[in-house]
């Protein structure tokens, strides 16, 4: 049976364990598949990469807060690690309109 998202609100959250690090993706769902560029910069919204579970904003901050890496794309993903405290608002790139931002812990 297909996945099913309910509305386009939803967030794609996966998360990887490698070594000891906890990578989170999250991205706008209906961004899935889609790339975006602007000058020299492309971001390619890689399915295998993002593509995880639906979350809602509760879920994607509660999995902000135990990442050592995160990789997020889109209004709603940034603004959930903003508000986590682990994104800085200054520190968020738009790509064609799309919000990106990267965190790693040191």
């Amino acid at each position: 049976m297909p996945e099913k998202i309910t509305a386009l609100s939803s967030i794609f959250l996966k998360s990887y364990n490698v070594n000891k690090e906890i990578l989170v993706a999250a991205c706008d769902s209906e961004l899935i598949g889609r790339t975006f560029c602007e000058g020299e910069l492309h971001l390619h919204v890689n399915e295998d990469f993002f593509k995880g579970q639906p979350a809602d904003e509760h879920e994607v901050k509660k999995a902000l807060k135990e990442a050592t890496i995160a990789n997020l794309i889109g209004e709603r993903s940034v603004s959930c690690g903003i508000d986590s405290g682990v994104v800085d608002k200054n520190c968020v790139i738009i790509i064609d309109g799309i919000p990106h931002a990267q965190m790693v812990l040191f």
